[in-house]
Protein backbone atom coordinates (compact mmCIF):
# COMPACT_ATOMS: atom_id res chain seq x y z
CA UNK A 1 0.00 0.00 0.00
CA UNK A 2 3.13 2.52 1.13
CA UNK A 3 4.46 1.80 -2.10
CA UNK A 4 1.37 2.43 -4.43
CA UNK A 5 0.58 5.54 -2.93
CA UNK A 6 4.53 6.46 -3.14
CA UNK A 7 4.03 5.47 -7.02
CA UNK A 8 1.29 7.90 -7.46
CA UNK A 9 2.58 10.52 -5.49
CA UNK A 10 5.66 10.77 -7.48
CA UNK A 11 3.05 10.19 -10.74
CA UNK A 12 1.08 13.31 -9.74
CA UNK A 13 4.72 15.21 -8.81
CA UNK A 14 5.57 13.93 -12.82
CA UNK A 15 2.64 15.14 -14.21
CA UNK A 16 2.93 18.53 -12.50
CA UNK A 17 6.38 18.98 -13.39
CA UNK A 18 5.75 18.06 -16.85
CA UNK A 19 2.87 20.75 -16.93
CA UNK A 20 4.50 23.41 -15.26
CA UNK A 21 7.54 22.84 -18.06
CA UNK A 22 4.48 22.89 -21.06
CA UNK A 23 3.65 26.11 -19.63
CA UNK A 24 6.65 27.80 -19.16
CA UNK A 25 7.81 27.07 -22.50
CA UNK A 26 8.22 30.28 -24.82
CA UNK A 27 4.85 31.04 -26.96
CA UNK A 28 5.67 33.25 -30.29
CA UNK A 29 5.93 36.72 -29.55
CA UNK A 30 3.90 38.92 -31.89
CA UNK A 31 5.00 42.30 -33.44
CA UNK A 32 3.43 45.46 -31.77
CA UNK A 33 3.97 48.54 -33.11
CA UNK A 34 3.72 51.67 -29.91
CA UNK A 35 4.25 55.43 -29.77
CA UNK A 36 7.31 56.01 -27.92
CA UNK A 37 7.83 58.87 -25.31
CA UNK A 38 10.97 60.35 -24.93
CA UNK A 39 12.28 59.91 -28.64
CA UNK A 40 12.58 63.72 -29.02
CA UNK A 41 16.05 63.80 -31.40
CA UNK A 42 17.62 61.42 -33.47
CA UNK A 43 20.58 61.33 -30.90
CA UNK A 44 18.55 59.17 -28.58
CA UNK A 45 17.85 56.23 -30.55
CA UNK A 46 21.17 54.56 -29.39
CA UNK A 47 19.39 55.17 -25.54
CA UNK A 48 16.62 53.52 -26.59
CA UNK A 49 18.09 50.38 -27.84
CA UNK A 50 19.70 50.57 -24.38
CA UNK A 51 17.25 50.53 -22.27
CA UNK A 52 15.35 47.96 -24.31
CA UNK A 53 17.88 45.74 -23.92
CA UNK A 54 16.85 45.82 -20.09
CA UNK A 55 13.86 44.54 -20.65
CA UNK A 56 13.96 40.75 -20.23
CA UNK A 57 11.21 38.88 -23.27
CA UNK A 58 11.31 42.33 -25.49
CA UNK A 59 12.60 42.86 -28.53
CA UNK A 60 13.73 45.96 -30.25
CA UNK A 61 12.39 45.17 -34.22
CA UNK A 62 12.50 49.10 -35.86
CA UNK A 63 12.28 52.64 -34.91
CA UNK A 64 10.31 55.11 -36.87
CA UNK A 65 11.51 58.16 -35.60
CA UNK A 66 9.95 60.36 -38.20
CA UNK A 67 6.09 58.88 -36.28
CA UNK A 68 8.02 58.46 -32.74
CA UNK A 69 6.91 54.82 -33.27
CA UNK A 70 8.82 51.49 -32.59
CA UNK A 71 8.03 48.07 -33.44
CA UNK A 72 8.63 45.25 -30.93
CA UNK A 73 8.68 41.79 -30.63
CA UNK A 74 7.45 40.11 -26.88
CA UNK A 75 4.93 37.52 -25.78
CA UNK A 76 2.78 39.75 -23.35
CA UNK A 77 2.32 36.41 -21.10
CA UNK A 78 5.73 36.56 -20.94
CA UNK A 79 7.09 40.13 -20.34
CA UNK A 80 4.08 41.16 -18.87
CA UNK A 81 3.16 38.32 -16.57
CA UNK A 82 -0.12 38.03 -14.74
CA UNK A 83 -1.21 41.55 -16.74
CA UNK A 84 -4.94 41.83 -18.47
CA UNK A 85 -4.67 42.89 -22.05
CA UNK A 86 -6.01 46.10 -21.25
CA UNK A 87 -2.77 46.54 -18.72
CA UNK A 88 -0.01 45.59 -21.30
CA UNK A 89 0.46 49.67 -22.93
CA UNK A 90 0.96 50.41 -19.08
CA UNK A 91 2.87 47.31 -17.95
CA UNK A 92 4.95 47.71 -20.74
CA UNK A 93 5.40 51.81 -20.13
CA UNK A 94 6.72 51.08 -16.56
CA UNK A 95 8.89 48.42 -17.40
CA UNK A 96 10.53 50.98 -20.32
CA UNK A 97 10.84 54.22 -17.60
CA UNK A 98 12.71 52.39 -14.96
CA UNK A 99 15.06 50.89 -17.98
CA UNK A 100 15.59 54.41 -19.06
CA UNK A 101 15.92 56.30 -15.46
CA UNK A 102 12.41 57.69 -16.87
CA UNK A 103 13.23 59.64 -19.67
CA UNK A 104 11.41 56.59 -22.43
CA UNK A 105 7.85 55.59 -22.25
CA UNK A 106 5.26 54.26 -24.34
CA UNK A 107 1.72 54.97 -25.11
CA UNK A 108 -0.85 53.45 -27.69
CA UNK A 109 -0.56 54.57 -31.73
CA UNK A 110 -2.58 57.73 -32.01
CA UNK A 111 -6.38 57.45 -32.67
CA UNK A 112 -6.24 61.02 -34.61
CA UNK A 113 -6.12 60.87 -38.42
CA UNK A 114 -2.65 62.79 -40.01
CA UNK A 115 -4.59 64.97 -42.00
CA UNK A 116 -6.60 66.52 -39.27
CA UNK A 117 -3.07 67.53 -37.61
CA UNK A 118 -1.17 70.47 -37.63
CA UNK A 119 2.75 70.43 -37.45
CA UNK A 120 4.20 73.76 -35.63
CA UNK A 121 7.79 74.79 -35.44
CA UNK A 122 9.27 76.96 -32.93
CA UNK A 123 12.89 78.63 -33.28
CA UNK A 124 14.74 78.40 -30.11
CA UNK A 125 18.14 79.29 -28.36
CA UNK A 126 19.78 77.94 -25.39
CA UNK A 127 22.35 75.21 -24.39
CA UNK A 128 23.16 72.53 -27.12
CA UNK A 129 22.70 69.04 -25.10
CA UNK A 130 20.54 66.05 -24.81
CA UNK A 131 19.44 66.87 -21.47
CA UNK A 132 18.07 70.63 -22.35
CA UNK A 133 16.51 69.18 -25.37
CA UNK A 134 14.45 66.81 -23.74
CA UNK A 135 13.78 69.16 -20.80
CA UNK A 136 11.84 71.30 -24.15
CA UNK A 137 10.42 68.00 -25.49
CA UNK A 138 8.71 67.31 -21.85
CA UNK A 139 7.44 71.09 -21.80
CA UNK A 140 5.24 70.63 -25.05
CA UNK A 141 5.07 66.73 -25.40
CA UNK A 142 3.04 66.60 -22.76
CA UNK A 143 0.71 68.59 -23.20
CA UNK A 144 -3.02 67.73 -24.11
CA UNK A 145 -3.57 67.80 -27.81
CA UNK A 146 0.19 67.18 -28.60
CA UNK A 147 0.82 63.93 -30.99
CA UNK A 148 3.92 63.82 -31.16
CA UNK A 149 6.99 66.17 -31.25
CA UNK A 150 10.69 66.54 -31.19
CA UNK A 151 13.65 68.81 -30.03
CA UNK A 152 16.92 70.00 -30.56
CA UNK A 153 18.73 72.79 -30.19
CA UNK A 154 21.68 71.86 -31.94
CA UNK A 155 18.68 72.29 -35.21
CA UNK A 156 17.64 75.50 -33.01
CA UNK A 157 13.66 74.05 -32.66
CA UNK A 158 11.34 72.61 -31.29
CA UNK A 159 8.48 70.76 -33.49
CA UNK A 160 5.19 69.50 -32.06
CA UNK A 161 2.51 67.69 -34.16
CA UNK A 162 -0.66 68.70 -33.01
CA UNK A 163 -4.49 68.28 -32.77
CA UNK A 164 -5.45 72.36 -33.28
CA UNK A 165 -8.58 71.52 -31.69
CA UNK A 166 -7.41 71.44 -28.37
CA UNK A 167 -3.80 73.42 -28.06
CA UNK A 168 -2.28 76.55 -30.47
CA UNK A 169 0.94 77.59 -30.82
CA UNK A 170 0.83 80.18 -28.56
CA UNK A 171 0.09 77.72 -26.06
CA UNK A 172 3.18 75.23 -26.86
CA UNK A 173 5.28 78.72 -26.91
CA UNK A 174 4.73 79.45 -22.90
CA UNK A 175 4.77 75.89 -21.99
CA UNK A 176 8.60 76.26 -23.12
CA UNK A 177 8.95 79.84 -21.83
CA UNK A 178 7.85 78.23 -18.37
CA UNK A 179 10.56 75.31 -18.72
CA UNK A 180 13.02 78.50 -19.67
CA UNK A 181 13.59 77.78 -23.16
CA UNK A 182 14.02 81.09 -25.11
CA UNK A 183 11.38 81.28 -27.86
CA UNK A 184 13.02 83.26 -30.88
CA UNK A 185 10.71 85.08 -32.86
CA UNK A 186 9.50 83.20 -36.45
Amino acid sequence: MTIRNLGSGFLILFGLLTLARADDKPTASTPVKHQITGLCMREREPDLREAIEKIPHVKLVSIDFTNAEATFEYDPAQAFPGAKPAQYVERFDSLLKNASTHTFGVKPLRTAPLESLKLIEIPVAGLDCKACSLGAYEAVYKLPGVERATASFREGRVMALIDPAKIDRAKLEEALKKRGVQVKAP
